[in-house]
């Protein structure tokens, strides 16, 4: 059986998208380097798959446009797209599964797909794509190809800076019910929790935006925790307002962290500690993949990009009564 594009990246030391740059643009690569990758490829068996053919049409599917988080993600698609002057066509679902499940639909009607985070459930999104090539991200569904922002690492990192600072009751405050990253986040956080036997409080599910946020304040005073740990930094920004027109000061009454890493989490003050997501390297990957998928090369295993705790000035030690 003739090795597929994901053996060659393994074999050659270097990553799926510098893999795919050597058959696509190996122009964009360094001479070295370009030449391990095709080493490899002659060694394994490995047949590129033509170059496509004129431009495609990509439809690009996300839950909310005006989350920053899908805005970088799609500048990172179009900027992939354009190297081949590929036409990208956005549908934005408005975290309306009714909008989402119309916009795989007419998206089926390009040349490819692009699926962000969708909410619909697994066997409706796969039977509404059917044969459309297409390419999922940050979520993973069974048989499709995948590009997934590590919902593990960082989360547990998360939990191990605040229980290094001594906090020892953390709440997680969700994100939109349906989410797939905010299920990964959650279990991951929880266990965690387990690990470094810190106790843990769930709040219920919310929009994943600072109004989301500000909604989910009251509930997360309430459990009475010193630290929480946000499904996305919209959240932990509208948490952090909404805490304290409560009374609660951050970080001196509760710490607080964001997962993501948008521009706006290094501006406020406190800056906001928060769990970096390799966003524009998800969509740009995602998009190069896609083409594979249309060439008829399909690699046969997801791409996991790894995250990262950043430290800012959002956490610190729990107040003394609680430390006492």
């Amino acid at each position: 059986m003739a090795a597929n594009l994901t053996e060659v990246a393994k074999y050659a030391g270097v990553s799926i998208a510098t893999a795919s740059r050597a058959f696509g643009e190996p122009d964009r690569l360094a001479p070295a380097t370009l030449e391990r990758v095709r080493r490899a490829a002659v060694e394994l068996g490995y047949a590129a798959p033509q170059a496509a053919v004129g431009t495609r049409t990509i439809a690009v599917i996300v839950p909310d446009a005006a989350n920053p988080v899908y805005a970088t993600l799609l500048k990172a698609i179009q900027g992939q797209a354009w190297h081949g002057r590929h036409r990208i066509v956005l549908f934005d679902a408005d975290e309306d599964l009714r909008r989402e499940r119309e916009a795989i639909e007419l998206g089926c009607r390009t040349d490819g797909l692009v699926l962000c985070s969708p909410r619909l459930p697994e066997t409706e999104v796969l039977e509404l794509v059917g044969d459309t090539p297409h390419v999922v991200v940050n979520r993973v569904l069974d048989g499709a190809l995948c590009v997934v922002m590590d919902a593990e690492r960082g989360p547990t990192q998360a939990v191990e800076h605040l229980s290094a600072l001594g906090h020892s009751h953390i709440s997680y405050a969700s994100g939109p019910h349906g989410s797939w990253a905010d299920e990964q986040r959650a279990d991951a956080v929880e266990r965690a929790c387990a690990r470094f036997g810190i106790r843990l409080s769930r709040l219920s599910h919310n929009a994943a935006s600072i109004q989301g946020g500000r909604a989910a304040a009251a509930a997360a005073v309430a459990t009475g925790a010193t630290a929480v740990i946000a499904y996305n930094d919209l959240v932990a920004l509208g948490l952090e307002a909404g805490m304290a027109e409560l009374g609660c000061v951050c970080p001196d009454d509760v710490s607080i962290v964001g997962i993501d890493d948008i521009d706006l989490a290094g501006a406020v003050t406190p800056s906001l500690t928060t769990v970096r997501m390799p966003i524009a390297r998800s969509g740009a990957l995602a998009v190069e993949l896609l083409l594979q998928a249309m060439g008829g090369s399909v690699p046969t295993e997801n791409t996991v990009l790894p995250s990262q705790l950043i430290v800012r000035g959002s956490t610190a030690p729990p107040p003394a009564a609680a430390r006492a």
